[in-house]
């Protein structure tokens, strides 16, 4: 026997000595002995946990939080190190689970459950403390430059889904006193059964997890999946359906499986930026396209937002036609300002001063393709009103303006012409030859 052991034995010596006088002072007290040692037992878990977080804990969170990968946030505060307060409480339930076998008269059943409950608890603190671990992996990940095009955080999920599995099953083996073993193939025989009993249930209950883990769906939320015929806000989110409320004020339930089987648009993005896109086409008549005169561009130039731009291309283009007369080629291949091109800088302009068009956003005006409709001029920006009522009264008002404005260009807007008006014109010319027919048709 080496001196240290010696020692030890000593001290469990006296400590017994000790307890023993203990317990036959409180003799003529019954349950009195067991009272106190369960209160001491209580005080050394209390004592033990106040131990490992005020002192060893605070030490080793700080020399984790100097690590480079749990330095800053994208945010700029550092990563919560939750962690390491979860597995501090590992602490005082060891000590609970070592000590309540020492108080010798505590009856069996209680001892059994007492130490069944902290093992329950223990698993389940570690494996959350190792979930929130990957957690913190995964948030480190993300900042790396190619986080993006190699996402890790749906293989975490399976690890957590794992992890949570055997969890769930080492906490049934310990209630019901039985080895993992057994219960793995326990479970391995009616696997089948349950699969093909359960099986939309199962499907729900993986959809389920995956919604609430990635908040890909919430309530509140404007979802628009044409294939279940839905167009609304979602209002519930149970096991099995997701409640749409459609904003003719019809309620559509999707079932939950349908979210990560087929594809959904979810506006929330929209809500949270706070700008919702307009992109809209006036369509133009291509023959009212032409050049500016003099006199037009002086009458343009009234416009306050065409003031600088006239200026800067009236410029740009006289030093260009100059330099084609000092090289002796014939006025005809000079450039002239046109009336679309002045309407499309006025049109810009006229976005960036509006009060509720967000300047932060892509503001763009474009020409796309000519066809059969006119030539089309897009307005492509993000209103500052998202509902839908104050975001057509935005559109409207910039399109009624738009529209206005365009005789001041000299443009026209392009549009299908019926033969209603050829035949009055006709009549007009005609009445009594109109007169005849309408009266055989009669």
């Amino acid at each position: 026997m080496t001196l240290a052991s010696a020692v030890v034995h000593a001290d469990q010596q006296v400590l017994g000595q000790q307890l023993d006088a203990v317990q036959a002072v409180l003799a003529p007290y019954p349950g009195t002995y067991d009272a106190t040692m369960l209160a001491l037992l209580l005080l050394a878990a209390w004592l033990a946990n106040w131990v490992t977080k005020r002192i060893l804990l605070r030490v080793l969170q700080t020399l984790l939080s100097n690590a480079p990968w749990a330095r800053q946030e994208d945010d700029g505060k550092p990563l919560r190190l939750s962690v390491v307060p979860r597995l501090a409480n590992v602490v005082p339930a060891l000590v609970i689970q070592w000590g309540v076998s020492s108080i010798p008269d505590l009856p069996a059943r209680l001892v059994a459950f007492l130490q069944g409950g902290c093992k329950v608890f223990i698993v389940v603190t570690v494996v959350l403390a190792i979930s929130h671990a990957l957690e913190l992996f995964n948030a480190s990940y993300e900042r790396r430059p190619d986080a993006r095009n190699r996402p890790i955080k749906g293989f975490l999920q399976v690890v957590k889904i794992i992890l949570f599995v055997l969890a769930g099953l080492s906490i049934v083996a310990t209630l019901s006193g039985v080895t993992l073993s057994h219960i793995v193939t326990g479970l391995g025989a009616i696997m089948a059964v349950l699969i093909l009993v359960f099986q939309d249930t199962l499907l729900s209950l993986v959809a389920s997890v995956q919604i609430s883990s990635d908040g890909r769906v919430r309530i509140g939320d404007w979802i628009e999946m044409p294939s279940q015929n839905a167009d609304g806000t979602v209002t519930d989110i149970a096991l099995h359906t997701l409640t749409v409320q459609n904003w003719d004020m019809t309620i559509v339930t999707i079932p939950t499986k349908k979210l990560i089987s087929e594809s959904f648009k979810n506006w929330r993005g929209m809500v949270e930026s706070g700008g919702r896109r307009i992109k809209r086409c006036l369509y133009l008549d291509q023959h009212s396209v032409r050049f500016l005169t003099d006199e037009e561009l002086v009458h343009l130039q009234q416009f306050t937002s065409l003031r600088e731009y006239l200026g800067e291309k009236q410029q740009e283009i006289a030093a260009w036609n100059a330099d084609l007369a000092a090289k002796g080629i014939s006025p005809v291949n000079g450039r002239r300002p046109t009336n679309l091109g002045t309407f499309r800088a006025y049109v810009q302009r006229y976005l960036r001063l509006h009060p509720q068009i967000r300047q932060d956003m892509l503001l763009m005006v474009r020409q796309l393709q000519p066809g059969a409709n006119g030539l089309p001029m897009e307005i492509w920006c993000f209103a500052s009103e998202t509902g839908i009522v104050g975001y057509e009264q935005v559109q409207a008002d910039l399109f009624d303006h738009l529209m206005s404005v365009l005789p001041q260009f000299d443009l026209q807007v392009f549009q299908v012409s019926s033969d209603a008006m050829l035949m009055r014109a006709d009549a007009r010319k005609h009445p009594e030859q109109h007169r005849i027919i309408a009266a055989i048709g009669g």
